[in-house]
């Protein structure tokens, strides 16, 4: 057997596994009440799976670089912004990309040390900058704008954190708009085939001795393997023409962004850390013979396939000869999913009341949430067992983004999440850890003013 089909394989049973810890899990937490009609929604994750997610990219990138290379996986945090979570990565070895001052103060909370700790960012504000500097955190300035600010701050010393700086190698889109970075026209980075731009860099480098960092993003849902990997390789290439012209190594340090896409059709985890390795290492070798550090900033990838949002379906109605079930997740949770179905629609699975996999044949249904507009659909014309009130939905491949895009539509509130792995000696099988308390009705009011309800009548 290949090396390739054995890391097929192994992946495949991870996925097996993954999917029988889910359903365990979904009945152990109607057993401890996690769910039910005073918990009519909330998220689980798959401690276990986010375990095994972390030690394959790990395991995928030692494979592939030199012999004492070092490299950091900075995990973006936008994909799972929540301390706990973070605090988990970190004890599996990874550390944080953060792009604002909130995911800042959200890996400092989790422990995540400064030197492990990336800052991006197209708006950073001058304080955000000298604190990030203040605290010895690599920053990559998005523009020369952001770079005179940082020579103000910096002076005539030597910065006293890593630096680099973003570019855009233009290598082009992928099938979702919006989430591609390397467009022609994207908002992040110097776009480096721009008249003139790949010089300026060049000079920029030159101007700034102690600048030893260069970063590229490219890779996100939509973007294949062999596009992401095309705009390593310019980046490294830009690296090898800076160094020549500075004489010397001046960038030691190639920071090749994350966004590897995720299968949302199947339990199967695809493409792997192992293939997008195998693919960089096949396009850009020179890049892993151990002259250059590497950074990674993986997010969705890390976590997606190991968390669900479990809803409870509340009424089961008809419209039009369509069944559909309502249930408590919908845009507030899900809100890529109900505004861009087409690119990000969400598998579904049906559990009874009791949170047994539900059993008949398929129907044609429409799952709905609670939002009051009537496209609040994470699932329509769909084919699944009946769904009857008292049953419950479960989104699956939601571990990544649903914990921490929170769509405040009517009020709604931010459900609990819950960590979870399997414990023979635990009620049902599985234990629960905290990640998140839900939201309260009184949070909620406060969030929204409260302290300040009077100040349009009486002061103004």
């Amino acid at each position: 057997m290949t090396s390739s089909e054995t890391i097929r394989d192994t992946a495949n049973h991870l996925a097996t596994a993954s999917a029988g810890r889910r359903e365990q899990a979904v009945r152990a937490a109607v057993e401890q009440g996690l769910i039910g009609t005073g918990e009519p929604v909330t998220g689980l994750l798959d401690v276990e799976g986010i375990r095994n997610s972390a030690a394959e990219l790990r395991h995928a990138f030692e494979e592939t670089t030199a012999p004492g290379t070092p490299v950091l996986h900075a995990f973006a945090v936008k994909a799972g912004s929540l301390v706990p979570v973070l605090r988990l990565l970190a004890a599996e070895g990874l550390g944080c990309e953060v792009a604002s001052p909130g995911e800042l103060a959200l890996a400092r909370a989790a422990g995540v040390p400064a030197s492990r700790t990336v800052l991006d960012s197209p708006a950073k504000t001058t304080d955000e900058l000298r604190e990030a500097l203040g605290l010895g955190i690599a920053v990559n300035a998005d523009n020369p704008q952001e770079l005179e600010r940082i020579d103000a701050l910096v002076g005539n010393e030597p910065a006293p954190a890593p630096i680099g700086l973003r570019v855009n190698p233009q290598v082009g889109a992928g099938s979702i708009e919006a989430l591609s970075t390397a467009t022609a026209t994207s908002k992040f980075g110097v776009a480096l085939r721009d008249e003139g731009a790949r010089d300026r860099v060049v000079r920029a480098y030159l101007d700034r001795p102690w600048m030893t960092r260069l970063h590229a993003h490219v890779g996100s849902q939509g973007v294949a393997l062999e596009r992401m990997a095309d705009g390593v390789r310019e980046t490294y290439e830009l690296a090898e023409e800076i160094n020549a012209a500075a004489g010397r190594q001046q960038i030691d340090t190639v920071n090749i962004g994350g966004g590897l896409p995720v299968n949302f059709a199947s339990d199967e985890a695809t493409p792997t850390f192992h293939d997008y390795a195998r693919v960089l290492r096949d396009t850009v070798p020179g890049l892993f013979d151990g002259r250059y550090g590497l950074i990674t900033e993986f997010g969705r990838s890390l976590l997606a396939k190991h968390g669900l949002v479990l809803a409870r379906v509340e009424y089961a109605k008809s419209a039009g000869g369509r069944p559909i079930a309502v249930t408590h997740a919908g845009a507030q949770l899900a809100t890529r999913t109900v505004y861009a179905p087409d690119a990000w629609p969400i598998r579904v699975a049906c559990f009874d009341s009791a949170g047994r996999p539900k059993q008949g044949p398929p129907v044609v249904q429409d799952v709905a949430g609670p939002c009051c507009f009537a496209g609040d659909l994470v699932a329509e014309g769909r084919e699944l067992p009946m769904l009857e009130a008292g049953d419950l939905a479960a989104l699956l491949d939601t571990g990544a983004y649903y914990f921490s895009h929170h769509f405040a539509y009517n009020s709604l509130p931010r459900p609990a999440v819950h960590g979870f792995r399997t414990d023979p000696e635990a009620p049902g099988g599985v234990r629960f850890a905290p990640a998140r308390s839900a939201q309260t009705t009184a949070e909620i009011v406060a969030e929204s003013g409260g302290e300040h309800r009077d100040a349009l009548v009486r002061h103004l």
